[in-house]
Protein backbone atom coordinates (compact mmCIF):
# COMPACT_ATOMS: atom_id res chain seq x y z
CA UNK A 1 0.00 0.00 0.00
CA UNK A 2 3.34 2.07 0.53
CA UNK A 3 3.25 2.72 -3.70
CA UNK A 4 -0.60 3.82 -3.45
CA UNK A 5 -0.05 7.44 -3.65
CA UNK A 6 2.32 7.37 -5.94
CA UNK A 7 0.04 5.37 -8.25
CA UNK A 8 -2.65 7.60 -7.59
CA UNK A 9 -0.31 10.42 -8.55
CA UNK A 10 0.63 8.85 -11.81
CA UNK A 11 -3.15 7.91 -12.63
CA UNK A 12 -3.82 11.84 -12.05
CA UNK A 13 -0.87 12.69 -14.17
CA UNK A 14 -2.28 10.27 -17.17
CA UNK A 15 -5.88 11.70 -16.61
CA UNK A 16 -4.36 15.36 -16.90
CA UNK A 17 -2.32 14.70 -20.20
CA UNK A 18 -5.00 12.95 -21.62
CA UNK A 19 -7.76 15.34 -20.99
CA UNK A 20 -5.02 18.21 -22.37
CA UNK A 21 -4.35 16.08 -25.28
CA UNK A 22 -8.24 15.60 -25.64
CA UNK A 23 -8.66 19.43 -25.29
CA UNK A 24 -5.87 19.85 -27.79
CA UNK A 25 -7.03 17.59 -30.47
CA UNK A 26 -10.64 18.76 -29.92
CA UNK A 27 -9.07 22.49 -30.85
CA UNK A 28 -7.15 21.13 -33.77
CA UNK A 29 -10.84 19.76 -34.99
CA UNK A 30 -12.25 22.88 -33.82
CA UNK A 31 -9.93 24.48 -36.34
CA UNK A 32 -10.03 22.22 -39.17
CA UNK A 33 -13.72 22.35 -38.77
CA UNK A 34 -13.64 26.63 -39.19
CA UNK A 35 -11.32 26.21 -41.93
CA UNK A 36 -13.48 23.54 -43.76
CA UNK A 37 -16.41 25.55 -43.33
CA UNK A 38 -14.66 28.84 -44.51
CA UNK A 39 -13.10 27.10 -47.78
CA UNK A 40 -17.20 25.29 -47.88
CA UNK A 41 -18.26 29.17 -47.49
CA UNK A 42 -16.03 30.30 -50.07
CA UNK A 43 -16.82 27.89 -52.84
CA UNK A 44 -20.87 28.34 -52.21
CA UNK A 45 -19.72 32.29 -52.33
CA UNK A 46 -17.81 31.49 -55.74
CA UNK A 47 -20.50 28.77 -57.22
CA UNK A 48 -23.32 32.29 -56.37
CA UNK A 49 -21.04 34.46 -58.01
CA UNK A 50 -20.02 32.21 -61.22
CA UNK A 51 -24.05 31.67 -61.14
CA UNK A 52 -25.01 35.23 -60.84
CA UNK A 53 -22.50 36.00 -63.62
CA UNK A 54 -23.64 32.99 -65.46
CA UNK A 55 -27.44 34.96 -65.25
CA UNK A 56 -25.90 38.15 -65.99
CA UNK A 57 -24.43 36.51 -68.80
CA UNK A 58 -27.34 35.00 -70.46
CA UNK A 59 -29.84 37.84 -69.59
CA UNK A 60 -27.30 40.11 -71.61
CA UNK A 61 -27.42 37.25 -74.33
CA UNK A 62 -31.09 37.13 -74.23
CA UNK A 63 -31.27 41.06 -74.12
CA UNK A 64 -28.84 40.89 -77.25
CA UNK A 65 -31.32 38.04 -79.02
CA UNK A 66 -33.83 39.98 -78.44
CA UNK A 67 -32.09 43.29 -79.66
CA UNK A 68 -30.98 41.83 -82.53
CA UNK A 69 -34.52 39.86 -83.27
CA UNK A 70 -35.97 43.50 -83.12
CA UNK A 71 -33.31 44.81 -85.43
CA UNK A 72 -33.67 42.12 -88.06
CA UNK A 73 -37.65 42.70 -87.89
CA UNK A 74 -37.03 46.20 -88.48
CA UNK A 75 -34.48 45.45 -91.58
CA UNK A 76 -36.96 42.86 -93.01
CA UNK A 77 -40.25 45.72 -92.91
CA UNK A 78 -37.50 48.05 -93.72
CA UNK A 79 -36.27 46.06 -97.33
CA UNK A 80 -39.90 44.97 -97.65
CA UNK A 81 -40.49 48.87 -98.10
CA UNK A 82 -37.76 49.01 -100.14
CA UNK A 83 -38.66 46.50 -102.29
CA UNK A 84 -42.13 47.34 -102.45
CA UNK A 85 -40.65 50.76 -103.63
CA UNK A 86 -37.93 49.46 -105.76
CA UNK A 87 -41.06 47.90 -107.51
CA UNK A 88 -43.11 50.56 -107.50
CA UNK A 89 -40.48 52.41 -108.93
CA UNK A 90 -39.80 50.06 -111.35
CA UNK A 91 -43.75 49.31 -112.42
CA UNK A 92 -43.23 53.16 -113.18
CA UNK A 93 -40.25 52.86 -115.04
CA UNK A 94 -41.87 50.19 -117.68
CA UNK A 95 -44.72 52.32 -117.86
CA UNK A 96 -42.64 55.36 -119.11
CA UNK A 97 -40.42 53.41 -121.05
CA UNK A 98 -43.95 51.45 -122.49
CA UNK A 99 -45.13 55.59 -123.52
CA UNK A 100 -41.86 55.90 -124.93
CA UNK A 101 -41.71 53.29 -127.00
CA UNK A 102 -45.35 53.74 -128.04
CA UNK A 103 -44.16 57.50 -128.56
CA UNK A 104 -41.05 56.41 -130.91
CA UNK A 105 -43.31 53.56 -132.34
CA UNK A 106 -46.00 56.20 -133.54
CA UNK A 107 -43.55 58.95 -134.47
CA UNK A 108 -41.55 55.86 -136.56
CA UNK A 109 -45.00 54.63 -138.10
CA UNK A 110 -45.92 58.43 -138.84
CA UNK A 111 -42.45 58.54 -140.09
CA UNK A 112 -42.83 55.57 -142.36
CA UNK A 113 -46.19 56.24 -143.68
CA UNK A 114 -45.34 59.80 -144.71
CA UNK A 115 -42.90 58.32 -147.00
CA UNK A 116 -44.91 55.86 -148.50
CA UNK A 117 -46.69 56.64 -151.65
CA UNK A 118 -50.70 57.03 -150.13
CA UNK A 119 -52.07 56.10 -153.78
CA UNK A 120 -50.56 52.38 -153.67
CA UNK A 121 -53.57 51.02 -152.27
CA UNK A 122 -56.70 53.70 -153.64
CA UNK A 123 -59.42 52.12 -155.60
CA UNK A 124 -59.34 53.69 -159.24
CA UNK A 125 -61.23 51.58 -161.42
CA UNK A 126 -63.54 53.95 -161.60
CA UNK A 127 -63.46 55.34 -157.90
CA UNK A 128 -60.28 57.32 -157.26
CA UNK A 129 -58.33 59.24 -160.06
CA UNK A 130 -54.73 59.41 -160.59
CA UNK A 131 -53.87 63.19 -162.64
CA UNK A 132 -51.69 63.11 -165.46
CA UNK A 133 -48.92 64.27 -163.65
CA UNK A 134 -48.44 61.10 -161.29
CA UNK A 135 -46.04 58.68 -161.55
CA UNK A 136 -44.32 55.99 -159.41
CA UNK A 137 -41.42 57.45 -156.90
CA UNK A 138 -39.44 54.93 -158.83
CA UNK A 139 -39.61 52.56 -161.77
CA UNK A 140 -37.66 49.92 -162.78
CA UNK A 141 -37.27 47.67 -165.68
CA UNK A 142 -38.80 44.20 -166.21
CA UNK A 143 -35.79 41.50 -166.55
CA UNK A 144 -36.14 40.25 -170.61
CA UNK A 145 -36.78 37.24 -168.74
CA UNK A 146 -39.96 37.67 -167.54
CA UNK A 147 -41.51 39.66 -170.61
CA UNK A 148 -43.09 37.83 -173.12
CA UNK A 149 -41.57 40.74 -175.80
CA UNK A 150 -38.25 40.61 -174.99
CA UNK A 151 -37.81 43.95 -177.39
CA UNK A 152 -40.66 45.97 -175.52
CA UNK A 153 -40.08 48.22 -172.55
CA UNK A 154 -41.86 46.41 -169.53
CA UNK A 155 -41.49 48.50 -166.07
CA UNK A 156 -42.68 47.98 -162.10
CA UNK A 157 -42.25 49.95 -159.37
CA UNK A 158 -39.15 49.44 -157.98
CA UNK A 159 -40.27 48.17 -154.57
CA UNK A 160 -42.65 45.81 -155.96
CA UNK A 161 -39.60 44.39 -158.15
CA UNK A 162 -38.19 42.04 -155.46
CA UNK A 163 -41.67 40.34 -154.34
CA UNK A 164 -42.71 40.02 -158.07
CA UNK A 165 -39.36 38.37 -159.09
CA UNK A 166 -39.27 35.88 -156.13
CA UNK A 167 -43.00 34.70 -157.32
CA UNK A 168 -41.97 34.54 -161.27
CA UNK A 169 -39.19 32.42 -160.18
CA UNK A 170 -40.84 30.20 -157.71
CA UNK A 171 -44.26 29.37 -159.93
CA UNK A 172 -40.69 28.71 -162.72
CA UNK A 173 -39.77 26.00 -160.37
CA UNK A 174 -43.08 24.61 -160.03
CA UNK A 175 -43.19 24.29 -164.01
CA UNK A 176 -45.29 27.69 -164.60
CA UNK A 177 -44.41 30.08 -167.15
CA UNK A 178 -45.80 33.72 -166.51
CA UNK A 179 -44.69 36.52 -168.64
CA UNK A 180 -45.46 40.17 -168.56
CA UNK A 181 -47.85 41.39 -171.49
CA UNK A 182 -48.43 44.93 -169.75
CA UNK A 183 -46.75 46.60 -166.34
CA UNK A 184 -46.67 50.51 -166.16
CA UNK A 185 -49.21 52.55 -168.18
CA UNK A 186 -48.41 55.95 -167.73
CA UNK A 187 -51.62 58.55 -168.26
CA UNK A 188 -51.15 59.76 -171.39
CA UNK A 189 -50.50 56.04 -172.65
CA UNK A 190 -53.69 54.91 -171.04
CA UNK A 191 -55.80 57.68 -172.77
CA UNK A 192 -54.13 56.64 -175.94
CA UNK A 193 -54.84 53.49 -174.95
CA UNK A 194 -58.23 53.50 -174.27
CA UNK A 195 -58.59 56.05 -177.25
CA UNK A 196 -58.24 52.88 -179.89
CA UNK A 197 -60.56 50.59 -177.94
CA UNK A 198 -63.03 53.12 -178.39
CA UNK A 199 -63.19 53.69 -181.46
CA UNK A 200 -62.93 50.06 -181.95
CA UNK A 201 -65.85 49.04 -179.40
CA UNK A 202 -67.14 52.17 -178.71
CA UNK A 203 -68.93 52.30 -175.10
CA UNK A 204 -68.09 48.77 -174.72
CA UNK A 205 -64.95 49.26 -174.04
CA UNK A 206 -65.57 50.71 -170.64
CA UNK A 207 -66.70 47.25 -170.04
CA UNK A 208 -62.90 46.28 -170.11
CA UNK A 209 -60.53 49.27 -170.40
CA UNK A 210 -60.32 51.86 -167.68
CA UNK A 211 -59.74 55.62 -168.67
CA UNK A 212 -56.96 57.59 -167.75
CA UNK A 213 -56.20 58.32 -164.40
CA UNK A 214 -58.46 55.33 -163.48
CA UNK A 215 -56.36 52.52 -164.50
CA UNK A 216 -54.34 50.33 -161.74
CA UNK A 217 -51.56 50.06 -164.03
CA UNK A 218 -50.38 53.68 -163.57
CA UNK A 219 -49.84 52.89 -160.06
CA UNK A 220 -46.58 50.73 -161.55
CA UNK A 221 -47.86 48.07 -159.35
CA UNK A 222 -49.85 45.73 -162.00
CA UNK A 223 -49.22 43.56 -164.31
CA UNK A 224 -51.41 41.50 -166.73
CA UNK A 225 -49.56 38.06 -167.35
CA UNK A 226 -49.95 35.93 -170.13
CA UNK A 227 -48.39 32.05 -170.17
CA UNK A 228 -47.96 29.31 -172.66
CA UNK A 229 -50.44 27.54 -174.75
CA UNK A 230 -52.28 31.12 -175.33
CA UNK A 231 -50.01 32.52 -177.83
CA UNK A 232 -48.67 35.51 -175.90
CA UNK A 233 -52.74 36.76 -175.49
CA UNK A 234 -54.79 37.26 -172.22
CA UNK A 235 -58.03 35.29 -173.66
CA UNK A 236 -57.96 32.08 -171.92
CA UNK A 237 -55.97 32.62 -169.30
CA UNK A 238 -58.42 31.23 -166.91
CA UNK A 239 -58.14 27.97 -167.70
CA UNK A 240 -54.31 27.86 -167.89
CA UNK A 241 -52.30 25.97 -164.94
CA UNK A 242 -50.61 29.89 -164.84
CA UNK A 243 -54.14 30.72 -163.52
CA UNK A 244 -54.53 28.08 -161.02
CA UNK A 245 -51.00 28.44 -159.73
CA UNK A 246 -51.28 32.57 -159.23
CA UNK A 247 -54.77 31.88 -157.57
CA UNK A 248 -53.24 29.63 -154.94
CA UNK A 249 -49.76 30.99 -154.09
CA UNK A 250 -50.52 34.72 -155.44
CA UNK A 251 -51.05 36.40 -151.67
CA UNK A 252 -48.15 34.86 -150.31
CA UNK A 253 -45.45 37.73 -152.70
CA UNK A 254 -48.63 40.30 -151.87
CA UNK A 255 -50.35 40.24 -155.52
CA UNK A 256 -54.06 39.93 -155.53
CA UNK A 257 -56.56 39.27 -158.55
CA UNK A 258 -58.18 42.96 -159.49
CA UNK A 259 -61.34 41.81 -161.36
CA UNK A 260 -62.96 38.44 -160.31
CA UNK A 261 -65.82 36.90 -161.85
CA UNK A 262 -69.01 39.45 -161.09
CA UNK A 263 -67.05 42.02 -159.63
CA UNK A 264 -68.70 45.62 -160.00
CA UNK A 265 -66.07 47.29 -162.04
CA UNK A 266 -64.99 45.84 -165.39
CA UNK A 267 -65.69 41.78 -167.23
CA UNK A 268 -63.44 38.93 -165.34
CA UNK A 269 -59.81 39.49 -165.97
CA UNK A 270 -57.91 36.58 -164.97
CA UNK A 271 -54.63 38.33 -166.10
CA UNK A 272 -54.80 41.48 -164.15
CA UNK A 273 -52.77 41.11 -160.85
CA UNK A 274 -51.89 44.39 -158.94
CA UNK A 275 -49.71 44.22 -155.53
CA UNK A 276 -51.07 45.29 -152.21
CA UNK A 277 -48.35 43.54 -150.10
CA UNK A 278 -48.67 40.55 -148.33
CA UNK A 279 -50.63 41.66 -145.29
CA UNK A 280 -53.34 42.69 -147.16
CA UNK A 281 -53.41 40.20 -149.73
CA UNK A 282 -53.31 37.05 -147.09
CA UNK A 283 -56.02 38.85 -145.59
CA UNK A 284 -58.20 39.25 -148.75
CA UNK A 285 -57.58 35.29 -149.34
CA UNK A 286 -58.35 34.20 -145.51
CA UNK A 287 -61.65 36.26 -145.84
CA UNK A 288 -62.16 34.97 -149.49
CA UNK A 289 -63.11 38.58 -150.54
CA UNK A 290 -61.53 40.59 -153.08
CA UNK A 291 -59.53 44.25 -153.11
CA UNK A 292 -62.73 46.24 -154.32
CA UNK A 293 -65.05 44.35 -151.52
CA UNK A 294 -63.22 46.13 -148.45
CA UNK A 295 -64.12 49.69 -147.40
CA UNK A 296 -61.56 52.15 -148.35
CA UNK A 297 -60.41 52.73 -144.29
CA UNK A 298 -59.91 49.21 -143.47
CA UNK A 299 -57.50 49.23 -146.69
CA UNK A 300 -55.62 52.54 -145.95
CA UNK A 301 -54.57 50.52 -142.58
CA UNK A 302 -52.20 47.98 -144.22
CA UNK A 303 -50.48 51.21 -146.07
CA UNK A 304 -48.01 51.25 -143.47
CA UNK A 305 -47.37 47.44 -144.31
CA UNK A 306 -47.21 47.28 -147.97
CA UNK A 307 -43.39 46.47 -148.45
CA UNK A 308 -42.89 44.46 -145.32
Amino acid sequence: MKYFPYITIILIILLASASIYGLWELKKMNESYSALSTTYQNTLNLHDTERASTTATLSLRDATVADLADRLQLTEEELSDTESTLRTEKNRNDEFEDRINTIAGTVGNLDKLSKTDKELLQKYSKVYFLNEHYVPEALKEVSDEWKYSEEKSRQLHSKVMPFFEDMLEDAKDDGIDLWVVSAFRSFDTQAQLKGAYSVTYGSGANTFSADQGFSEHQLGTTVDFTTSGINGGLDGFQNTAAYEWMLDNADKYGFVLSYPKNNSYYVFEPWHWRFVGTKLAQALDRANASFYDWDQRKIDEYLINIFD
